[in-house]
């Protein structure tokens, strides 16, 4: 499969087959993202392979969200409208737990920074935060190559000092989403994607 089938198939999956993604396929699939270009070209990447289930009921301070209601109240409060968009919510708001929790691999990655995330000094204050982000990038698509699929999440700020309690990982370490990654299941939902013309999208020597 070439670069830009990858890139076609990959999807966001959040139902899984009851299946393991075996170590090796896990270690090429982060090899694949040590790949991808660093800001600092040192790769201070580091992963957190998470497999027993009772580690990740331990780690996940993460909740479904299983009122409609809720969802559709949390949608007008951040002034979404868009029916796509609102759709792709009401996919994901219910599985925020289960899909970390039943995935066939759960990666925490982690990358290192120099200064405060939240509080950058100037754009490139975030190359860091770039840099982990093409990483991340390279997995899902060596992944879907390979026909796995998966899906991020960022994780709120309490869900990331619980993980830091748990972990103990270094201060200057940050956890920019959870990876969860595996083979979907037979009837796995997937969102519509919004239909997007790239002629619409380039602007030729001005805005």
């Amino acid at each position: 499969m070439d670069v830009y089938e990858a890139i076609a198939r990959r999807r966001t999956v959040r139902d899984f087959e009851d299946r393991t993604v075996d170590r090796e396929t896990v270690e090429r699939l982060l090899e694949a993202g040590l790949k991808a270009p660093s800001n600092t070209h040192l790769r201070q990447w580091e992963f957190v392979v998470v497999n027993e289930k009772s580690e990740r009921r331990r780690l996940l301070r993460v909740k479904d969200m299983e009122s409609r209601e809720e969802c559709d109240a949390m949608l007008d409060g951040f002034g979404l409208t868009d029916v796509a968009q609102r759709a792709m919510f009401h996919e994901a708001m219910p599985r925020q737990f289960s899909m970390l929790y039943h995935a066939g691999c759960l990666i925490l990655p982690f990358f290192r920074v120099r200064e405060p995330l939240l509080r950058p000094t100037s754009l490139s204050s975030l190359n860091d935060f770039a840099s982990i982000w093409c990483c991340i990038e390279n997995i899902l698509l060596a992944a879907a190559s390979e026909g796995i699929f998966g899906v991020t999440r960022i994780p709120m700020k309490e869900e990331s000092e619980h993980i830091k309690t748990v972990l103990g990982h270094p201060d200057n370490y940050v956890m920019p989403c959870y990876l969860a990654l595996g083979y979907p299941a037979k009837n796995a939902s997937l969102p519509r994607q919004k239909s997007v013309d790239i002629r619409e999208k380039i602007h030729l020597g001005a805005w």
